[in-house]
């Protein structure tokens, strides 16, 4: 009895063996589907790998709650884990074709053909999608079904002819013969394993060096603007440990886009041109661009997925030139109410039109802070309208302007139920002291910031426990594009835990709702609070 229970745990043993090997074959054979996906990308276009071809068809069909998600959540981070889940979903499905390949290499082979066509399907699927931006995913497909075949056969070979139980029964293969086998199969593993790894490198180096446009960047020669910015007045930032600085490090802009890779753009090749309802369409080289009178625009903008106290929001300096004047000279015709901006990457941003006519300096912007735009900011050249949230008035990598009317098209977002005009709503934030802080009891220091982008911020007001509001003290204003800093003592503060909270009325008069509202469709909204202790 003994003995059978044994030889069943053993067979037991021996299965579950050969079926972690037989996944473990899967998981390696697409180790060269990713090498061959790279090293073709690196010549067909880094967007058009079947990993961020699938993972940018991916963002482009999320449902918007989905999206607001991965940004609560992720924040910055929100591209790395989408593709941490791509990769993990690949892992699965070459797990699977492993096993599935051990009894039936046929269906193991079509598990692999599913998910080349779904690569595919996603770069076809892009907006500026060519026929070639299939070729890395072809090439992914037919590498992965030749090492999963060669690698699955020399496994059915090794296990068809090893023992079943430990002790060999008469008439068992030879150990001489079973024995190199299964060393032919760890060694064609591994040899497998390594030269995808290889390859895969190689083509990401290959890739990212034919698309470095760091040399092209800092090639660029900014030239003086024509209308610089006035000095800041003195007194914008008030001397409060822990307050965001008024102007944002271009290190620290936020960033939210849904570019998996970003556009490799050389300068030299780039063009911007306008076009749709104007008498006269106009074609702009990068050196048109920066022959035109620039200006300097000082620019707080945000973004419109910011929650209530959110980071999405940041001070700078941009540099551009005047798109008012640009527009005019291509020849507005009546009846335009949209201005469609289009990226390298295929992205629609759409622009009411009157908002960039009505007298506010929008720009098509080349530098900020002093430097040319950085890549991930939209070098070279991104477009900006003040009291507008990015999603409706910031191309990045913008290479097309069209004036057209509403009801004639509908950019990205819009397609996605945000509303189309973007207005900044009036925010305000605690940054002092930081959220659950433990302050030390009588007098403490609050401070924070406040924008109505466009409007200007007129007070802001603050209140402890539910109180009455009390007027904070505001920073000398640099005008109504710009946030404005605020700060307050809290005077005779008990030990205990408190809630502050916080709320900016704008230049208009209106001050901010308390009911809270999540970003979609319009921003949101909402007094922001926070919790101290206060001890002895």
């Amino acid at each position: 009895m003994s003995n059978d229970h044994d030889h069943r745990t053993d067979r037991r043993r021996a299965r579950l063996g050969r079926a972690c090997a037989a996944g473990a074959v899967g998981l390696v054979a697409a180790g060269p589907a990713l090498a061959a996906g790279e090293l073709t990308a690196a010549f067909t276009g880094p967007g058009s790998s079947p990993v961020l071809a699938v993972g940018s068809a991916a963002i482009d069909l999320a449902p918007t709650w989905l999206k607001e998600y991965a940004i609560r959540s992720f924040g910055t981070h929100d591209k790395a884990a989408l593709l941490a889940g791509i990769y993990t979903v690949a892992a699965l499905l070459a797990v699977l074709s492993g096993l599935v390949s051990r009894r039936r290499p046929g269906l193991g082979t079509a598990v692999v053909a599913l998910f080349g066509a779904l690569g595919v399907w996603a770069a076809a699927s892009r907006p500026t999608a060519r026929a070639a931006d299939a070729l890395p995913s072809v090439a992914a497909g037919l590498a992965d079904a030749t090492a999963l075949w060669f690698l699955s056969r020399s496994l059915r070979n090794a296990t068809a002819s090893a023992p079943a139980l430990p002790v060999d029964p008469p008439g068992s293969p030879d150990p001489a013969t079973t024995g190199p086998r299964r060393r032919t199969v760890l060694v064609a593993t591994g040899a497998t394993a390594g030269v995808a790894a290889l390859g895969a490198a190689g083509g990401r180096h290959l890739a990212d060096s034919r698309g470095d446009v760091g040399a092209a960047r800092a090639a660029v020669r900014l030239p003086a603007p024509a209308v610089p910015a006035r000095p800041l007045p003195a007194g914008v930032h008030p001397a409060v440990p822990g307050l965001t600085a008024f102007v944002t490090p271009t290190a620290d802009l936020y960033r939210v886009d849904t570019a998996l890779t970003l556009p490799a753009i050389d300068p030299r090749d780039w063009s911007l041109r306008i076009h749709g309802l104007v008498d006269h369409p106009v074609v702009l080289s990068f050196d048109d661009l920066l022959r035109q009178p620039l200006e300097e625009l000082d620019l707080t903008l945000t973004c419109v997925s910011n929650e209530v106290g959110g980071r999405y929001a940041g001070t700078a300096r941009w540099l551009g030139a005047p798109l008012p004047a640009l527009l005019r000279r291509a020849g507005v015709r009546p009846g335009a109410d949209q201005l469609v901006g289009r990226s390298r990457d295929g992205m629609t941003i759409g622009t009411p039109l009157e908002s960039v006519l009505d007298g506010r300096r929008a720009l098509l912007a080349v530098a900020v802070n002093g430097e040319p735009l950085p890549v991930a900011h939209g070098f070279p050249c991104r477009s900006l309208v003040p009291g507008l949230y990015g999603y409706t008035s910031a191309t990045k990598w913008l290479v097309e302007l069209e004036v057209t009317r509403f009801a004639a098209f509908d950019p990205y977002w819009v397609r996605r139920g945000w509303d189309r005009t973007g207005e900044v709503r009036t925010a305000s934030r605690i940054e002092v002291p930081a959220p659950f802080a433990r302050v030390p009891a009588g007098d403490v220091d609050l401070a924070g910031t406040a924008w109505a982008t466009h409007r200007g911020v007129a007070a802001v007001e603050v209140r402890v426990d539910g109180g009455p509001w009390q007027q904070a003290g505001l920073a000398a204003d640099g005008g109504p594009d710009l946030w404005r800093q605020w700060s307050h003592s809290w005077r005779g503060a008990i030990p205990g835990t408190h809630r502050i909270e916080v709320r900016a009325t704008d230049a208009a008069g209106r001050t901010q709702s308390e009911t809270r509202t999540l970003p979609f469709p319009s921003g949101s909204t909402g007094w922001h609070s926070t919790v101290v202790t206060v001890v002895r």
